[in-house]
C-alpha cells in the first residue's frame, strides 16, 4: 500500500507542472535516522529552514519514503524533481528507506537495517518502478557521492530486476 502526503508549500520550481520528466536513474537512500522516524518527520526536517535546525529545502529529498513497518509513503509526485541526490535529480526518482545508521553507537556508524517489511515494500517499489521506466537503472545514492547510504550495495542487490 502506498499513503501519499504531499507538503503544503508554496513552490517556483522550473518543473512545477503535471507533464512527466524523462527518468533514466532510481536512486536508492537511507533516511540516516532511526527506524522509529515517520516519514512525515523527515519531510519536515528538509522543509524547516535552516534558522530552524531543517535543510531549508523547496522540495523533500525523496519520492517514497519506506517506514519500518513497510509502509512506503509518497512524498514528492514523481513529475517534480526532489532533492535526494545533488546533481543527479533532473532524471531521477529518490527512495528512501527509515533507518541505515547504528543508532546505539556513537557517530551513527552505516549499517543496513532494513526491516522484513521495509525489503518487500522496497523490492515491491523498485519494481513497480522499473516496469513504469524501463529504462531506468538502480543505484544507490552512494554511487553519486561519497557517502554510504543507503548502507548496501543497491546497484549490486537490485541489478536483476
Amino acid at each position: 500500500m502506498i499513503i501519499t502526503i504531499f507538503a503544503k508549500r508554496k513552490t517556483h520550481l522550473k518543473n512545477d507542472c503535471k507533464e512527466m520528466r524523462s527518468i533514466d536513474k532510481i536512486i536508492v537512500h537511507c533516511s540516516a535516522s532511526g527506524q522509529s522516524a515517520k516519514a512525515r518527520d523527515i519531510v519536515a526536517y528538509h522543509l524547516r529552514p535552516v534558522s530552524l535546525g531543517g535543510r531549508g529545502w523547496r522540495v523533500a529529498g525523496y519520492h517514497y519514503i519506506i517506514e519500518a513497518d513497510g509502509n512506503t509513503v509518497n512524498t514528492v509526485p514523481e513529475e517534480k524533481v526532489s532533492n535526494g541526490c545533488y546533481g543527479q535529480n533532473q532524471h531521477a526518482i529518490n527512495v528512501c528507506y527509515v533507518g541505515g545508521v547504528d543508532t546505539s553507537k556513537k557517530g551513527l556508524p552505516p549499517i543496513d537495517n532494513r526491516t522484513p517489511q521495509q525489503k518487500v515494500a522496497l523490492l515491491t517499489l523498485l519494481k513497480r518502478l522499473r516496469a513504469k521506466y524501463p529504462n531506468a537503472k538502480i543505484y544507490g545514492h552512494r554511487d553519486f557521492a561519497t557517502k554510504a547510504c543507503p548502507s548496501f550495495d543497491a546497484k549490486t542487490e537490485y541489478k536483476d530486476l
